[in-house]
């Protein structure tokens, strides 16, 4: 009783044509929407989308681009509400795909809860707070913009990278799925459910000698036959750390030209 009296007094606050056109908008399933699909309600959306956003019941994504608070949301409106966070960052850039630590909870390959939504592009994208979600943009060159699918949530298609692409994305930048050791740990557990001629593949497609160099170690510590098919005759010269997170301090593998800065032991998480 008390949530039906929070909603009709949230109601009362918007006219009848705003009313009318937020429940046009829902019913076309477009809880987030254009400035543009406003004109065809008003000669003036500007306004209009001003005074929505002041009483809570629309929230702006970016410029042009708003989300509706739906009825449930309660007097707190847009304030208290949300859509899934992926498809949120499906309208913040493009071109785009979920990635990294994201795509790898998604994907079932660790279960530590990512503390933001990661988001790749070839466009550059400072880190965005939206209600309690932060969205972090990261930058990659336009040859990286690959190896990602089309999945459905709720009503909207969002782009995610594939199991495969995920891990040559973490290796490529480990400190966007929370280190080496989680996107080992998510080689070592899930190796009989990932294509390893794939991930060779995608990672000689990167251009980026780093991730080569870091997939042939971690797979020979975790005693995985598949590094044998990465050749390391064309290893990039030069050395890089194997944990980008962590202070550039270890030994050094002369094999896989790599500072050796984490200990990706699998013994230590099986105990």
């Amino acid at each position: 009783m008390k949530e039906g009296k929070s909603i009709k007094k949230y109601r009362e606050s918007l006219s009848n044509g705003e009313a009318r056109i937020l429940s046009d908008l829902s019913f076309r399933s477009k809880g987030i929407f254009s400035l543009a699909e406003i004109r065809e309600y008003t000669p003036d959306p500007k306004n209009l989308l001003y005074n929505l956003t002041k009483k809570n019941w629309v929230l702006r994504l970016k410029k042009g681009v708003y989300m509706i608070a739906p009825l449930e949301a309660g007097e707190l409106g847009s304030q208290s509400h949300t859509v899934h966070s992926f498809i949120i960052a499906s309208h913040l850039v493009d071109p785009y795909y979920i990635s990294h630590w994201s795509a790898l909870n998604y994907h079932g390959l660790t279960e530590q809860t990512p503390p933001a939504v990661y988001v790749a592009s070839t466009k550059p994208r400072n880190t965005r707070r939206i209600l309690d979600t932060e969205f972090v943009f990261v930058t990659i060159a336009e040859r990286k913009m690959f190896g990602f699918t089309e999945i459905k949530i709720e009503d909207s298609t969002v782009n995610v990278s594939t199991p495969e692409k995920t891990i040559v994305d973490c290796l490529d930048h480990p400190e966007h799925c929370g280190g080496i050791e989680i996107v080992a740990k998510a080689i070592y557990f899930e190796n009989r459910s990932l294509d390893f001629d794939k991930i060779v593949a995608m990672a000689e497609k990167m251009g980026n000698g780093a991730v080569q160099k870091r997939l042939g170690y971690v797979l020979e510590a975790l005693g995985l036959s598949y590094g044998e098919k990465l050749g390391r005759t064309n290893l990039s010269k030069g050395y890089v750390k194997l944990d980008t997170k962590l202070p550039p301090v270890g030994k050094i593998s002369e094999k896989w030209k790599l500072l050796v800065n984490a200990d990706i032991d699998p013994a230590r998480w099986t105990r």
